[in-house]
């Protein structure tokens, strides 16, 4: 037998600003899957983490709140750590960037990379808030668009046209901090010579760390020529001085990977039996995994890699890069209640349920992967409790009233348990290869076949047979013992329905190695439930939790359509109607005559309809997506023609057009087939 891999693992560190939302989850889910199946399987994994902690915003935001930036890390960290926490996530060490490990360590690869000529320093010109005596970054800058003439946009590039500029180029420039005008001011930066290390990040990128996407993309920096880093900002900032510098401070993004290192370097502090040397010396032979998103590519696969290089420390393993979190097919939004914080989901639903879907959706590419709430609830409800726990709740019964709870010896089916013990090097080729969405392919594929062969053999009609309760224990038994494969395959990912499970199993916790034998002759305990369904319900109040308070747009439209909450228009979660109630409603063709603007109002507009024997005045908040009501007239749509006339501040409402989308600018008036005339009734 080989000997354990020694590994060390991170994720991308949290900004302390902040609360962890699913998309957040995404990352550190996946992490924490990969890590376990490695435990499971024997290795030495070590999982470390951290909050990043400086920057000018946590200060700004600490200032604000009244509070010292100490406290406010403090506080985002104490939420944190219970999300995680609750969400499974099993971190060996949980720390902070703002730590005394990651002074030092941030101080040391400093100065190596300063004596070793890494290191260049020169003067730039920054755009500096009189009033707040500090220089602005770009965020922290507004004004108006060179290009197009937009007010009200960022330092860097415009929300309007797209354009992208200097913070220079903006007119009327105002610090977003203070709203004074900022002046020009020069002041001394420090670079790290990222060009000293482009032969050294060419032959690396390509060396089978990275995905081959990945290393496509890096590659085009590389050939575009790199860059110096400034590392440098000036006081007043939350983060670390510079040795020899009183003033000056490290960026951020400089002390921030090193707090990969300051974690574990705290870590062994606590267990003696870890050598921080061992994992990160240049001739270590344990290897390092960095867990991040897209967006940070060009820290971890060019500034870093360089940075350890240039001070004398060892590289990364692998750094395996996934794509963002979209719900229902869109970006995450608060309005549409999809923008769900890790609390408010917990406060809902298991965290297993989220975790299995992950799994069930995450391959090794860097595609975004798509959180569909409806396909959420029937695949954890079809796959987990209909395939894996079915499989037990199904067996359990007949084995505790046939056999006082204990299983037969004997394999009833030897052509089955070979095929899981067949299966099980190619689910931990997946797993090891993170492409988690093949394993549970293979794994629910083994559930399948489980079920099918309990199903063919009938216990429940066997049991009624005269004669036939042996049989029906072996059968059982079997079920029983192919549920503890299907765990066994399933830990990393769901450990709470192992531990459930191996409670249910009267056995020691599960590891990988355990598939390859059967329980013989062995006392079970009480089962209980182990997995419940996915109630929609609690989707739904998870969603509107989730949301903005939108009583507000909702009065203002006066209009209750589908115009003003999409997810009306096809909603499973919405309470069923009688027939009777639906048929009451007047559905009818509609011209519009005209459209027009409402004074005053944000978001409506004022529709006169052509409902065949008279027109109706209507107003609808659809103002946003169409922008030039002109264009509508002369269109067809729909209406409620029979809905109570109601009195708004802008005139009376006397009716509802029908329309369909998420809200704001996607929202689509719904219109029949060509060939309707106005005032035909939709049946």
């Amino acid at each position: 037998m080989s000997e354990p891999r020694k590994i060390l693992v991170t994720s991308a560190l949290p900004y302390a600003n902040g609360s962890i939302h699913l998309g957040h989850m995404l990352e550190y889910i996946q992490t924490d899957m990969w890590v376990r199946f490695q435990k499971h399987r024997g290795n030495q994994c070590i999982y470390v983490c951290a909050d990043d902690a400086h920057g000018s915003a946590i200060m700004l935001r600490a200032e604000k709140e009244g509070i010292t930036p100490e406290q406010l890390i403090a506080n985002v960290q104490a939420e944190h750590s219970a999300d995680f926490a609750e969400f499974l996530v099993d971190f060996d060490n949980f720390h902070s960037t703002h730590a005394e490990e990651n002074r030092e360590l941030s101080s040391l690869i400093y100065l190596k990379l300063r004596d070793a000529g890494h290191i260049a320093t020169r003067s730039i010109t920054q755009y500096f808030d009189p009033e707040k005596k500090m220089f602005l970054a770009d965020r922290f800058i507004k004004g108006t668009c060179p290009k197009c003439g937009t007010e009200d946009q960022y330092g860097d590039n415009c929300e309007k046209c797209g354009a992208t500029y200097a913070p220079t180029d903006l007119k009327d420039p105002k610090s977003a901090i203070s709203g004074a005008t900022p002046v020009l001011k020069d002041s001394q930066h420090f670079f790290f010579k990222l060009p000293d290390f482009q032969e050294m990040l060419q032959s690396w990128t390509r060396s089978g760390t990275l995905q081959e996407a990945v290393a496509n993309k890096i590659a085009e920096w590389l050939d575009a020529g790199l860059q110096q880093w400034d590392i440098s900002r000036d006081a007043p900032y939350f983060g670390f001085e510079i040795p020899d510098e009183p003033g000056k401070y490290f960026y951020v993004w400089l002390d921030a990977p090193i707090g990969y290192m300051a974690s574990f370097k705290n870590l062994c502090a606590r267990r003696p039996e870890l050598d921080f040397d061992a994992f990160w010396a240049k001739d270590s032979s344990a290897e390092l995994y960095h867990f991040i998103g897209k967006d940070i590519i060009n820290f971890h696969a060019l500034f870093w890699p360089a940075m350890l290089e240039g001070a004398g420390y060892r590289k990364p393993t692998g750094i395996n890069v996934h794509g963002y979190l979209t719900v229902n097919g869109q970006k995450m939004s608060k309005s549409r209640g999809t923008f769900i914080k890790a609390r408010t989901y917990l406060d809902h639903l298991s965290p297993e349920y989220l975790r299995y879907y992950y799994a069930a959706k995450l391959a090794r590419g860097v595609d975004d992967l798509d959180l569909n709430l409806e396909d959420f609830v029937q695949k954890v409800n079809s796959d987990l409790v209909g395939k894996v726990v079915n499989i037990a709740s199904r067996c359990a019964g007949f084995i505790h009233k046939g056999n006082a709870g204990v299983l037969v010896a004997g394999n009833a089916a030897p052509e089955l348990t070979e095929a899981f013990l067949v299966a099980a090097p190619s689910i931990a080729e997946a797993y090891e290869a993170r492409d988690f969405a093949r394993a549970m392919r293979e794994i629910m594929g083994l559930a399948d076949r489980a079920n099918a062969w309990i199903a063919d053999k009938a216990p429940w009609s066997l049991n009624k047979q005269e004669g036939k309760q042996e049989e029906v224990q072996a059968i059982c038994a079997l079920g029983i013992n192919l549920f503890r494969q299907l765990v066994i395959f399933l830990k990393p990912v769901l450990p709470l329905l192992a531990a459930d499970a191996e409670a249910f199993l009267n056995v020691e916790p599960l590891t990988w190695n355990d598939h390859q034998t059967l329980l013989s002759n062995h006392q079970l305990n009480e089962f209980k439930p182990l997995m419940t369904r996915i109630d929609p319900v609690k989707v739904q109040a998870m969603t509107d939790a989730s949301k903005e308070d939108l009583t507000a747009s909702q009065t203002d439209t006066g209009d209750a359509a589908p115009a003003g909450n999409g997810e009306l228009a096809k909603d499973p979660l919405s309470p069923e109607i009688e027939f009777d109630a639906f048929a009451a409603v007047d559905l009818r063709v509609a011209l519009i005559l005209k459209a027009e603007a409402v004074e005053g109002a944000d978001k409506l507009l004022r529709l006169t309809l052509d409902i065949g024997d008279e027109q109706r005045n209507v107003f609808s908040g659809i103002k946003s997506a169409y922008p030039n009501p002109v264009e509508l007239e002369g269109r067809l749509t729909m209406m409620i023609a029979n809905l109570k006339p109601r009195k708004m501040r802008f005139g009376i409402s006397e009716g509802m057009v029908m329309a369909a989308g998420p809200g704001g600018a996607e929202i689509y008036l719904l219109s029949p087939d060509s060939g309707a005339k106005p005032g035909q009734r939709i049946k």
